[in-house]
């Protein structure tokens, strides 16, 4: 197996329309690709996993321990022929001063090469000492390749050919020209998700043959061949099954913020995952709980108050005891409102706040949360521990009552109020926050545990 770290300079140098037109070039000669994302993004997996019709594995030092992020990462490369693992920020960027959650350091910890893509807009010499000096800031690192991106023309792409070549001894990959028709449309939360756009597959189409066009793919797969061996990693121990029971989740274009690793360790606990649409299914399918994940609500506001009848079913779940865990978007469709550019339309009513967006962002980056003990699926340990996560939302929920119940106090972070994150009501837990079913946090085996307790109840409640 070969495998390869796309990273950059900096942010917004197009490395993840660069790492998407290379998975999808790759897949197109044959190759099984393996994509990863550096990170808690839900976005550009998304459309990874689209180019490379394998789903896309984040890798995240804030939530999972290094060994368990080896372990998945040799995981996810069985049965594929190279790995692909797109970086977040720069290379060099991360949460602390030695680097120890960077790219590079992720690239150190896997073993891989790292393909550096150069945002080439303004610049020829002075590519140069940029080059030399990501070079030089790390020697244990192997910097194997630079891909020039966004050039100008041939005449731009021959000045940085020669610079390159003269003072550096950094092999030059390949020079992507600057081709608005390449871009992926953007919003306030970065890319636009690929479960959004109907013209998606055709915009990895035309990545892929661009950068399959300007990228030499063979030397890329030399080098990526240089990598250590992935040593063969048996499927996880299947562990006991929690309950057999069905738990629905909404997957549209309003609602696709879903790890692949989470769903995966639910239905291995014994769920049933049945996806339905929140726009246009009449009503719920038959399930015993609700797993309403993150996306932009907000972009299919009108379309979401419409659907009256799915409004009232899933209100009616969780009135009637119901077990439901709303995540981010989830949370904003359970709210009664949801205002944004001046408009606002109705939506679940469940949680009697009003969910209004912001042209800034109102929470955003690495959370830690501390149960109060409120949660309807506590941790099982007799000891609340801080619990790793993540949140990125422009929405604030308004006029919360001065009693709303919360599972969890915000120890880093904005969360609803910014000292509180979780609406409990019920059987509801809903919060901004983003969990990952990673290193000791195993909320998926406690939320099925949870729905399986509710389904009990409303059963006995139905008999009397």
């Amino acid at each position: 197996m070969a495998y390869f770290l796309v990273s950059a300079a900096h942010k917004s140098s197009g490395k993840t329309t660069l790492s998407i037109g290379l998975t999808a070039a790759l897949r197109g000669r044959g190759r099984t690709v393996q994509p990863f994302k550096k990170g808690p993004d839900y976005i550009d997996p998304l459309w990874l996993t689209s180019a490379a019709g394998r789903p896309c594995i984040n890798l995240d030092f804030y939530t999972t321990p290094d060994d368990e992020i080896r372990r998945e990462f040799h995981r996810a490369m069985n049965g594929a022929d190279v790995g692909l693992v797109e970086g977040n920020m720069g290379l060099f960027d991360g949460l602390d001063l030695e680097g120890s959650n960077s790219n590079a350091a992720l690239a150190k910890l896997l073993g891989a090469p790292v393909v550096l893509v150069l945002d080439a807009r303004g610049m020829t010499r002075g590519a140069a000492p940029l080059l030399l000096g990501y070079q030089a800031f790390d020697p244990g690192l192997r910097l194997a390749g630079v891909v020039l991106n966004k050039v100008a023309g041939a005449r731009h792409e021959q000045k940085l050919r020669r610079v390159i070549e003269h003072y550096t001894d950094i092999e030059l990959l390949g020079a992507v020209r600057l081709d608005g028709s390449l871009e992926i449309d953007e919003r306030h939360l970065g890319l636009m998700p690929s479960n959004e756009s109907t013209e998606a597959q055709a915009k990895i189409e035309r990545l892929g043959a661009a950068v399959g066009g300007q990228v030499d793919l063979d030397r890329l797969l030399e080098i990526a061949a240089q990598a250590p061996p992935v040593p063969a990693v048996a499927p996880p121990s299947l562990p006991p099954v929690v309950a057999r029971v069905r738990i629905g989740y909404p997957r549209d274009r309003a609602f696709g913020f879903y790890y692949p690793g989470d769903l995966e360790k639910m239905a291995r606990a014994g769920a049933e995952l049945v996806p339905f649409d929140a726009l246009e299914d009449p009503g719920l399918p038959e399930v015993d709980g609700l797993f309403l994940g993150g996306g932009f609500p907000e972009t299919a506001m009108e379309a979401l108050e419409a659907n009256v009848s799915m409004r009232r079913a899933i209100r009616g779940f969780i009135e009637e005891g119901g077990a439901v865990y709303a995540e981010c978007g989830g949370l904003m469709y359970l709210a009664r409102s949801l205002t944004w550019k001046g408009k606002s339309c109705k939506m679940v009513g469940v949680i009697q706040g009003d969910a209004v967006m912001y042209p800034k962002p109102k929470g955003r980056g690495y959370v830690r949360l501390l149960g109060t003990g409120a949660s309807p699926w506590p941790e099982d340990r007799g000891v609340a521990r801080e619990i790793p996560g993540h949140e990125f939302h422009y929405s604030a929920i308004e006029g919360l009552a001065a009693d709303t119940v919360y599972a969890y106090e915000v120890k880093r972070g904005s969360g609803i109020d910014g000292v509180h994150d979780g609406i409990v009501y019920k059987n509801l837990l809903a919060s901004y926050a983003h969990l990952r079913d990673v290193g000791d946090n195993d909320w998926t085996r406690r939320f099925i545990g949870h729905v399986a307790h509710c389904k009990a109840d409303r059963a006995r409640l139905a008999d009397r």
